[in-house]
This record gives C-alpha cells, structure tokens and sequence, in this order.
C-alpha cells in the first residue's frame, strides 16, 4: 500500500498509522432540533475534544497483527449496520429536524460493539493461525457500491484502554497502529451520520479501549444532503381503486387524505372514503378533469397538502405534473420529474436501456409525427409492426398493424386513443414480436442509490393489449432467464437514479430472449399480486421513500426479499366478451363478491347502487388469490368468482372463470395470443340472474300495466286454487303404460276392446283455449297436474298441447311450450298426452317444408307427446296425409281427424254429407291413420247426425277406434256425445265441470254421471270429479281478465247457423266488445255467415276460421253485404289472409275456389297448384341453429330451434323478454297478471330448494329518462329496479332505436360517445367499411357496415352520447 505522497512503506515496520473513517446513516421517524445542530453530548466521564466538522465517536482496539485487524474491521463492518439498526426508538430524541443519538443509546451501540470487537477479534487470530484467511490490508466491500480507503500512518500516543466496561480507563503505553476506515456507499439515507474511528494498538490485549465519543451531524463529510420531510396529508390525483388503495395505505401510517373528482364522479366511492373532497375540472369533460393539472395543484396548495400520488394512468406518467408538484413545494410520490420524462418518453428510455446494455425491440428512436413515418418504418422493417402512445400505456393508443392496408386506420385510432387517454398523441413504432411472454420486473428505489427488484410477474393474458390476468412469480421461467430479467431491471434503474416504485417491462420471446419495451414509472394496477408474495406493502413503501427513508430502514434489502408462494389477480371488468369485450354501461343493482381465505378485493365503484359510466376504464373491482402453487390460487380464485353476483350490468366473470380451469393455463405457459388462439374461453356459461330479472318484471308490471294484452277490465281473483289431496307413492297403471309396452298398433287395438267408454280431458289445451283465450299458465297446471295422475289414470288421453298452445304460451304467458310439455310429462307419467297437429302445418298458420314437419314431430315425441291428432282446416288430403306421415315417422300414435261442418242429418245440406265424411275417412285409413277422429270444432253435431255419422263409420271401419270432439256453445254437448258413445264412439272429449260448457266441451261430471252403471261406465269416481271442477273453479278466477263470460254469459244456438268455431267464438265476442261493436255482435256473426258464403262453403277451423272471420270483421268495419263484396271484389282492399286464401296458400277446398269471387280478387296474382308446402326447399336447421347460438348464445336446444322454425319472430320476442325479465312461470298467476300490492310479501320458488322471499315496498316518482324506481326486499336485503314508464315516455323525446328485424338499420355496438361520422346521406358502402367511430371508457370502436347499400339516414353526430342499440344509421339496399 501506498502513503499519501506516493512512497512505499514496508508494512511490517512499526509504528504505522492506518486512517480512515467509517460512517453510517440510518433513518427515524422521530427529528431533532435544527438548532442542535452540531451540538454534542458527553457520556459520562468522556473526555472532550472539539472539532469543526462536528462531533466524532473515536474507538481503541489492540490487536496482534495488521491482518487479524484487517478481518476485524471488515467483521465489525456488517455488525456496526445491524446494530444502528436494531436500535430501539426509545434512545432517540426528537425536537424538529435532525436526529440525534441519545447518551443512553450510545452508551447500548458502545457496549454491544465493545462485546463484538472482543469476539470478533478472537475468531479473527483463530482463522489467521489456521490458514483459512489470507492476510490483506484492504476490506471487502462491505454492501454494494461501498467504497472502504485505508491510510497508513505513524502514531506515537499512548493508548487508554478499559478495564472490565466501556466506562473505565486504564493506561497501556506501547506503539500502535491506528485504521481510519471511510464507507461510502449508495444505501445511504437520511438523518444522522456517525463516524468511527479505531485506533489499533499493535500488541497488547485483545479489549476495546474507549477514548471519546460525539454525535456527528448530518452536515458532516460529503454525505448527500437529504433531509426527511414527513407527510401528514397526501391528495391521490385520481379516481376509483386506486385512490381507495392509497387512502387505505395513508390511513394505516397516519396520513390524512384527500380525493379529487370530476363533475360525473359525484357519486363515486372513492370521494367518500377520503377525509376531504374536493372537484376538479369543472365544465370539462370527465377524462379532462383528471388530467387539469392547474386545478389539482390549486387544491393541493390551498388545503395544506404535503404529498399527491397520481396512482396509475391519468398524469402518473406526465413529467409536467411532477414538475408542477415539485414547482409548488409539494412531493410527488415517484420518481423525480426528470426520471419520469425519461421513462415516459418510450423513445428516450429505449436509449436508456441500450446504453445500459438492455436489449430492445427494433423501433423508432423518436415519436412519429405522420403517417409517412409509420409507412416508411412498415417499408424497412415489414409487417406486423404495432403502434404505441409515447406518453402512457395501458393498452390505450396500442395498435398492432398486419397489413398495409390497415396502416392508415389503425394510425388515427391509435393517435386518438392516445390524445385522450394522455393528453398527448405522440406515438411511437416498433416491430411487433408474435406470441412473446409478457413479464415485468417490479423495482423499488430509494433517494440514496439504492435499487432492489421484488421479483417478477407475467402478464401475458391479455385483449386488446390490456392485461387481464396477472400471475406472480410467472409460472416456469428459466431461473437463469428470471436473473437475466431482474439484473436488466435493476441495472437500467440504477442508471436514472430511479427512485420510489417502477416496472420494467419486457417481452420474451418463444427462444427466451428477452426486450425491453418500457418503464412505468408509477405504481401498476398488478402491483397487488407482488404485494402477496413479498409481503412488501408497495403503497407504504412509496410514501416512506418519498418522505426520505432509505430502504434499508425499511428492512428492504435484497437478500431479504423473498417469494412466498403464488398470487393470481384477475380484472373484474363491465365488459361483454361475448360481444367482443365491449363495454357495458348502466346501475349495478345487486353486488355480491366472493371473499374467504386466500382472497384480496381492490375496488371502488363495486356497489349495488353504483352507477358505471361510459366515460372511464371498465374496471369494477380487482380480485386477487394467493396460495402456496398456481393451482391453489386458481383454485381460490375460481371459487371467488363463483361467488359473485353482479347485476345490472355485465362482466367478464366467466370468461375469467374459463381462462382459470384451462388447461394450458394450469400446466403451461401463456403468450400474449393465449385468449386469440383459444376460442373455447368464449364458450361462456351464461348468468342466469333469475332473481333480479323477476324484480324487473314485477316492477315492470306494478309501473305499466300486464305485459299481456287484457281483454276486458277485470282483476285477477286474490284467492289462490287449494289443490285436493294427493296419495303418496307412484300413480295407477294407465293407458300409457300400454302404449309404452305394446306401441301404436297395440294400443289402438287395447282402445277398441276396451269395455265402457273412454273420455279425453280437454281441460289443459282446448277447454281455457275456448273460456280463457288459452291464456292458462303452466303454473296452475302443474299444481293440479299430480291429482289427475292418480286419480284419473283411465282417461284415453290428456290434451294438453298443440294448436294455439303453442304460441301463445310464448306470444302471451313468456312460457317455452316445451318447457310445459317437459314438466307435465313428469308429473304426470301414466295418462297419454293428445296434441293438435295441424297437418302441414305443423303447429302454425302456415305451411312449411315438409322436413320442418317432420323434425317437429320427432322432438314432440322425445319430449313425452304420445298421440297427434293431425288434420287440416280445409280437409285437403295431401296436407293430412303429410302430417300423419310425420307423426308415425316419430313413433307416435297417428290420430286422424276429420273436420265437421254441415249436417248430415239435414238433406238440404249437400256440400258436406255422409257420403263425403264416410269415403275421406275411407282414404286416412288406408293412409294408416291409427285412431279416427271427427272434430266438431263449432259443437255442429246434433244428437240425430252423431248416430248416423259414428254408425257409418263403425259399420265401415269396425277395428279402427273412433275418437269424437265436439264443443257445447248451442248446449247440446253432452246429448250428442251420448249419442255418439252408443253409436259406437270408443271415446268423447270432456271438459272438468267448472271448464265446461259454452264454447267448451261438455261437462265431465255429466258424462260420469249419465253413463254410470250401464255399459258406457267411464270408470271415473264421480266425487273425483268434483274435486278436480273445484280447484279449476278457484283457478278460473284468477283469469277473470280473459274469461269469456265477462262479455258473453251463455251459449247460443244460433251457431247452428253461422258455424262459429268454439275458441273463435269467444274471440270474435272479445274483439267486437274492444272495438265498441258490443251492441252489433249479431251483426258479426251473420257477416260470419254471410263470408263463409262467399268463399264456398268452408270448412271452418284454424287457420281457415280465421280467414272468414278476418272476411266477416272487414264487411262489419266498411258496412258491406254479401252482394256488395262480390259486385266489388275486384276493387276492392281485401284482407291478407282472404288474398292468400284464394291464391292456394292454404290448399284447396272442398268443391274448388268460388268463382268469379277468386280471378276478381287476385287478379293477375299469382295461383297456387296443388300442396302449398310440397315446393318449399327443405329446412336448413343447421344454419337456424347457428344463427340461433349468434344470437342467443350457446343454451340454444333442439326444442328452441323448432320453435324458431315455427314461429321465428315470436321466438326472437320471447327470448328477448326472457333475457330481461327472467323465469316468469315461477310467479303465481296473480302476481304475472296484475303485480304485487305495496308492502306485500310473497314467496316465489325458483327452483327445488331455492325459494326467493320477496316484499314490495314502494314505487318512485318519475325521473329525468322517463323512469321510475320500484322498491323491493329480497331474502331481506333491499333491492331496487329503474323501470321505464312506457305512457310518460310516449310524451318524452328519446333518440331512437335499431330494430333488429329491420335489415340496414345500424345499432351502437356499446354506450359512448361519437367520435367520428364517416359516412354521409347518400354514400355507397360496401359491407365492412367503416361508418363512425364511437368511444367508450377511453376505448374507441369502429362501426363497420353489416352490407352492402346506400345510406338512407343518418340519426347522429359528432360528440353525441349514445346509449346501446341507439340508431346510428339507416341503410338500403
């Protein structure tokens, strides 16, 4: 070693003097006086010695050698700064601004090294002895950056050295040597410096000599000139969770807090949970708010705040904020400004990181500044290449390009994007890399030099370049790779100073190389998931740094940082994956989150209540799950999920809950095309939400009225129907169980030997189709449905489904018909069910494919239907013919019936006589009918007629059963069907007592009754029947709005002459009360009359009912007879079911089409030969379906697909009332029909076991949109729903919606607002090409045409906001 002047001494020449000094910094919340500054303390019998610099602990040790003191120092080294640092709080004291050791703890670090220099000195001779350390006068370093300088001096003083205490003297006189030793390093902070200084004695004992010691100020030597500068009050210039997380930090060190808020966030959570509020930015729009930096420093100035954290996005990464702060005399808690304009600048910190040896991604090395630029990047480097805003990040004005052709759109998106979201649109290029891993490494830095990392996290699930799920650490990363990884982080921060908290990003390749993409210079939304593994608190951490502790007070080192198992943060979002992860917008009405062992939730506005807005991130609440692998997170975390309950808008929950069990994402690694390349994580399972819709549609009810159209002004009875006693156990074998174990055939047979006669109960389709417009809910059937299983197990069959059934249960009731016949196959297992098939025409009221018929039959069947009656309105064999051939095809019992008119007991009637019903029934044998059936749908059939027509037949077709069906209007029902029984009728249609008569069928009772005790004996207990007549009294009540004898109090004979059809009876007597032709009913049924007359004769049953009464209401409605019609047809607006009539839609009646009345009417229209459906191209149900699961999602059954082939708008209609109102077949028929009274309390069973508890509670007054808010409590918790008030809205002016069934009218994809109208009145597009822009929570969306056309209309402009589905434009073809 060399002296000062250069000249080298012989180290083993006694006396040497080796000089330095020794200084450390530690750091206390606790200060000192600024005017004790410099000042000293003397410990009790110490000898003083003044100095200028300040004051100076000095220390005597007396060692053998120069290298056994050498090791000494370097032991004593790491003890001095554990010791410093174990201190306890109490031997400190504070006055204001500079710490100061007190005696009494000085006295404890004296004694404790006095003890460790004694031990230290020992083992430091032992290991020398022993060979095992080499002899060197120069220290290892101490800490990183620690710099130790020796010097060799002589000294000639005696040495003092104590005698059994640090506070005793004794005299040791000898030469010695005394080691100065100087520690310099980056880990210094804060507060105050103690400087030692040991004097080494050659020879001697191996004791600490004490000689003097003084407190040296912070001023001393050339440490930096921090000073700690506590906070006592911190503003987050921001909003939601973040700013809730910070105030949770703030209010656990102490700190009081402040929010700022925008004009819009008036309401939100996160002003409330601050100790003050204050608004920012008003008049400007929401994001602007946040980023008025004038306004923020104003309000941070003027309430005394010490400290503003800017939390993530918004002015966290803009230099001029921290400028600003710093300007104002407030702390910025991060970086300094001149590190965050480093970091920020995407460009700059790129330099940065190369110069510092990082690797990088070919790029840009300035923002762009046009689009010839970015072309002439594209030019150099090919595509892809993808877009980033310069001056923020969070996916937002990120662009990834593949084509040139996208270059110039993706260019402007991505400028937007940026200008909003930042308030800047600089951008800047880069080669994209495909399928890279995403890590970012978290660093923590400190105002002294000091950088530590806390390890990494892989945030590679990503959509549209925004993180959706983060993982720490990330899940198999090569270890030499995660170094690599953590030693770039750490370099690069080191290299700017960095201090507070960072992320250094970067992207790793499918070879493991890794590059540098940025640093976010603030704290990031993911920093939880690092929070859970360290045990670090991040928040804390910034907000000591930024008050001027160095890390190693705060126990942050990085040797001490360690991983702790795995932590998974999934963002809960108001997005619809379904539709692209399109933002949703609108009032949470129900929140419920998941909670337990393992799981962290960071939120703001997740609340029933909170109302989200389009005008910021879509973030609801952030769940994080912590276990001791990636599966034990995943496991917690899917169960957290599953515990969630969000109504009211939609959220990304089951996506994430299809991202967590796949199977790459578990036992792999992910890329940043994982969510692209796994489409199956879009197979949601669908919310059912069932609660919260039914509370919509109560609420809906109680504000505007039945959604069902109501006949008449009448309540529904508050009296609920009892039903009877039930005996336990399974039902009695019934005619079913034969069909099931002999087939069609077998049973047919079983039908015809059967001794007595056999009834049909018509109670659950044709009777309520006829008395209550078939408006009976399957919820009344269903409670009764148990009874008549055991009670009435030899009943031929129960007709329950078909005909009107079918639609009106899901055009009226919002009931799936199949959903009915499931349930009551199940309650009723042993009676077979008889459904209404109306031949070719399925279940409608036109003609379909002939596979459509076909197919429907076939799920029929599979659903439980046993027998079909199939006939047709006209008698057109060809039609029949089709539908029996369906219904066999699917295994059913082909029942073909014959439709009644006439009479053929009358001679003068000669269009339909025996003749005619005798040779077509002759014809649907032979076609291999299993049961003949005559269907007297107008109750023609007197009792002479029935025994002339059923004798025929029987003597005709003895083996064949014969099935009679009548209705009762003129009263002569139960007469004629006697009379059919004992002509040889093996069964008659009934209705129960109480549903009997009028247009119904005839009375069961008194079929029971009349046939009891002869050879037709029904079997049937007559006091049965009274119970079954008494409950459907009560239930018949509760459908007093459509009950027919509201207007109508009997039947009539006078049908005999215009051969109303029962149900249409009914029906033309409602619509003639509605229409105020109440008084002149008897004029419509002689037009009735008078029209069948003019188009032949027809056989009259649905639809051809329909199209002489449709004819008979337009005669009534423009005072026209029979002659006027026909001397007019040919000028004439005749209705379109008459015009289609008489083209052949419906087929060919018997006797032909009446002429000259057909070629005046159609004139040159075009005519229809022979079966309407025989040239209709087949079904494609494939392509239904898929349209189908497009629409609806992929809970779409067989069932819903033939309900679409039936009646395709109708279905459209009633999924969507499901969506929005839910299971409303749970509800009782009152509460369906009329809603629940204020303060009512009712219960409602979704389910086996799962009842809702259900209370109203009040109605609100009208708001500004046109809504009313009803108020409920469900299981106890207050619910409350916005219901729109259809009658006021009609007054309010409200933009305009898309119709979804009109092609070329263009929706909002979204709620935001316009930025951008592409496209004008009268511009050509073509499919694709993009009509407007629209911005959503700082996200733009292009609209693209879904055709081809011109556009018609344009409904909105620039800067307008829109609500979902708002019409944006017109377009035709």
């Amino acid at each position: 070693m060399k002296e000062k002047g250069g000249k080298r001494r012989d180290l083993k020449r006694p006396p040497v003097r080796v000089s330095g000094e020794l200084n450390f910094r530690w750091h206390s919340a606790l200060v000192a006086s600024q005017r004790q500054v410099g000042q000293r303390r003397r410990l009790p019998g110490w000898k003083k010695e003044e100095r200028r610099e300040g004051s100076l602990v000095e220390c005597t040790s007396i060692f053998h050698s120069l290298a056994a003191a050498n090791l000494v120092f370097c032991l004593l080294a790491h003890l001095l700064h554990s010791l410093l640092s174990m201190l306890p709080r109490e031997f400190l004291t504070s006055e204001l601004d500079v710490l100061r050791i007190d005696h009494l703890g000085l006295q404890l670090v004296l004694y404790l090294l006095w003890r460790s220099t004694t031990i230290a000195t020992q083992t430091s001779e032992e290991l020398l002895k022993q060979g095992k350390v080499e002899t060197s006068n120069v220290c290892h370093n101490i800490t990183d950056k620690t710099e130790l300088n020796f010097d060799l001096q002589e000294v000639n003083e005696e040495a003092r050295v104590p005698k059994a205490s640090p506070l005793s003297y004794r005299e040791q006189k000898g030469p010695r040597l005394e080691l100065n030793l100087t520690h310099r390093g980056h880990n210094l902070t804060m507060g105050t410096t103690v400087m030692f200084r040991y004097t080494l004695v050659r020879g001697g004992l191996g004791v600490l000599a004490l000689r003097r010691a003084y407190v040296l100020t912070r001023f001393a030597h050339s440490a930096p000139k921090n000073e700690y500068r506590p906070i006592k009050k911190v503003m987050v210039a921001n909003r939601g969770e973040i700013a809730i997380r910070v105030f949770r930090a703030c209010t656990e060190l102490g700190i009081r807090t402040v929010a700022v808020y925008s004009e819009q966030d008036t309401g939100q959570m996160h002003r409330q949970k601050a100790d003050e509020a204050y608004l920012i930015g008003k008049g400007l729009p929401p994001v602007a708010a946040y980023l008025h930096i004038p306004d923020i420093i104003k309000v941070a100035k003027d309430n005394g705040v010490d400290a503003i954290h800017p939390g993530y996005g918004f002015l966290s990464e803009r230099a001029d904020f921290a400028q600003a702060c710093s300007d104002a005399g407030v702390m910025f808690v991060g970086p300094s400004p001149d590190t965050v304009r480093k970091m920020g600048d995407k460009v700059e910190a790129r330099s940065l990181a190369i110069s510092a040896g990082v690797p990088v991604v070919p790029g840009t090395d300035a923002p762009i500044s046009s689009l010839q630029e970015a072309q002439a990047f594209a030019q150099t480097y090919g595509f892809p290449i993808i877009f980033k805003a310069a001056y923020g990040g969070g996916g937002r004005g990120m662009r990834v390009v593949r084509e040139y052709e996208e270059l110039e759109e993706n260019y402007q998106r991505a400028y937007s994007e940026a200008l909003t979201a930042f308030g800047n649109g600089a951008l800047f290029v880069e080669k994209f890399i495909e399928k890279p891993r995403h890590i970012e490494v978290q660093i923590l830095g400190d105002k002294y030099g000091n950088v530590i990392h806390l390890y990494e996290r892989d945030c590679s699930i990503q959509r549209r370049h925004q993180k959706v799920v983060e993982i720490a650490p990330a899940f198999q990363l090569d270890p030499h790779l995660r170094d690599r990884l953590h030693a770039d982080a750490v370099n690069l921060a080191r290299q700017v100073g960095y201090e507070n908290a960072g992320t250094v990003e970067f992207l790793v390749d499918k070879h493991g190389k890794h590059y540098f993409i940025e640093v976010n210079s603030r704290l990031q939304v993911e920093h939880t998931v690092t929070e859970e593994i360290t045990d670090v608190d991040l928040v804390h951490a910034q907000l000591h740094v930024c008050e001027g502790r160095s890390l190693p007070e705060l126990g942050l080192k990085q040797d001490k940082i360690r991983v702790n198992g795995c932590a998974i943060q999934c963002r809960v979002t108001t997005e619809d994956p379904s539709r692209g992860f399109q933002p949703d917008t609108g009032r949470i009405e129900v929140f419920r989150s998941g909670e337990g062992m393992g799981i962290r939730l960071d939120s703001a506005s997740a609340f029933q209540g909170a109302v989200i807005s389009p005008h910021y991130d879509s973030l609801l609440v952030k769940v994080i799950a912590s276990g001791k692998d990636l599966n034990t997170a995943a496991s917690k975390m899917s169960r957290a999920l599953a515990e969630f309950r969000v109504r009211g808008v939609k959220t990304n929950i089951p996506f994430l809950q299809n991202v967590l069990s796949n199977h790459q994402f578990l036992h792999s690694t992910v890329d940043t095309q994982f969510i692209d390349e796994n489409q199956e994580l879009f197979n949601l399972k669908p919310t059912q939400n069932r609660a919260q819709k039914l509370l919509h549609y109560l609420g809906h009810v109680m504000v505007n009225g039945p959604t069902t159209p109501i006949p008449v002004k009448a309540k529904p009875s508050s009296t609920d129907p009892v039903v009877p006693p039930v005996t336990m156990g399974d039902p009695p074998v019934g005619f079913r169980d034969v069909l099931l174990r002999d087939g069609p055939e077998g049973f047919a047979k079983a039908v015809r030997a059967h001794k007595g006669l056999l009834l049909m109960d018509t109670t659950f389709r044709d009777a309520h189709q006829s008395l209550l417009a078939t408006r009976v809910r399957t919820h009344d059937l269903k409670k009764i449905s148990p009874f008549v299983s055991h009670n009435f197990s030899n009943l031929f069959s129960l007709e329950n489904w078909g005909g009107a059934t079918f639609d009106v249960a899901m055009r009226f009731l919002s009931e799936c018909p199949w959903k009915r016949l499931q349930e009551l196959r199940a309650l009723i297992p042993n009676v077979p069910f008889q459904m209404l098939l109306r031949g070719a025409n399925a279940v409608g009221y036109t003609n379909y494919p002939d596979n459509a018929v076909f197919k429907f039959c076939e799920v029929a069947k599979e659903n439980g239907m046993d027998i079909f009656r199939v006939f047709d309105s006209l008698n057109y064999l060809p039609n029949m013919v089709l539908g029996m051939e369906a219904a066999g095809a699917a295994g059913g019992v082909v029942e073909a019936a014959i439709s009644y008119t006439g009479d053929v007991s009358d001679p003068m009637r000669q269009k339909y006589t025996l003749e005619y019903y005798v040779k077509l029934a002759d014809e649907l044998v032979k076609a291999g009918t299993h049961i003949l059936s005559i269907k007297d749908m107008a109750g023609l059939l007197k009792p002479e007629a029935s025994k002339l027509l059923i004798s025929a037949l029987r003597d005709r077709f003895p083996d064949v059963p014969i099935h009679v069906h009548t209705h009762d209007t003129a009263g002569a029902g139960v007469a004629a069907m006697l009379a059919c029984a004992e002509a040889g009728a093996d069964v008659v249609d009934v209705a129960v007592d109480s549903m009997a008569g009028m247009t119904s069928q005839p009375s069961m009772g008194a079929m029971v009754a009349c046939t009891k005790g002869t050879k037709l004996d029904t079997g049937i207990a007559l006091e049965k029947v009274f119970d079954y007549s008494e409950y459907w009294e009560v239930a018949r009540g509760l459908y007093a709005p459509f009950d027919c004898t509201a207007t109508m109090k009997s039947g009539n004979a006078d049908v005999y002459e215009n051969e109303i059809p029962g149900g249409q009876y009914t029906n033309l007597h409602f619509q003639a009360h509605s229409m105020g032709l109440g008084n002149k009913f008897k004029e419509v049924k002689k037009a009735y009359a008078e029209a069948n007359k003019l188009l032949g004769d027809l056989i009259k049953v649905t639809p051809s009912s329909k199209i002489v009464g449709d004819l008979a209401q337009f005669m009534v409605q423009n005072n026209l007879t029979r002659a006027e019609v026909e001397e007019r047809a040919d000028e004439l607006s005749f209705p379109l079911s008459v015009v289609e009539f008489l083209q052949g839609y419906v087929g060919i009646p018997h006797g032909g089409f009446p002429e000259p009345f057909r070629s005046k009417v159609l004139k040159s229209l075009p005519r229809i030969e022979g079966r309407p459906g025989a040239s209709l191209p087949p079904m494609d149900f494939k392509s239904l379906e898929e349209g189908l699961r497009a629409a609806h999602g992929d809970d779409i059954t067989p069932e819903d697909v033939m309900s679409a082939a039936m009646y395709p708008k109708v279905f459209q209609e009633f999924k969507e009332f499901t969506a929005n109102f839910g299971p409303v077949d749970c509800l009782s028929t009152r509460l369906f029909l009329d809603g629940p009274k204020i303060a009512e309390e009712f219960e409602v069973e979704l389910e086996r076991g799962k009842i809702l508890h259900i209370k109203a509670l009040a109605l609100g007054d009208l708001n500004k949109a046109g809504q009313r808010e009803v108020f409920f409590e469900l299981n106890g918790q207050l619910r409350s729903v916005l219901v729109k008030d259809t009658v006021a809205m009609k007054e309010m002016k409200f933009h305009p919606k898309a119709q979804k069934s009109i092609r070329g009218q263009v929706g909002a994809p979204m709620p935001g607002k316009v930025i951008e109208v592409k496209v004008k009145v009268g511009s050509k597009v073509e499919k694709g090409q993009p009509l407007c822009v629209l911005s959503a929570m700082k996200m733009e969306t292009v609209v693209n045409s879904p055709m081809a056309g011109t556009i018609k209309a344009v409904h909105v402009t620039p800067d307008a906001s829109l609500e979902g589905d708002d019409l944006i434009l017109e377009i035709e073809e």
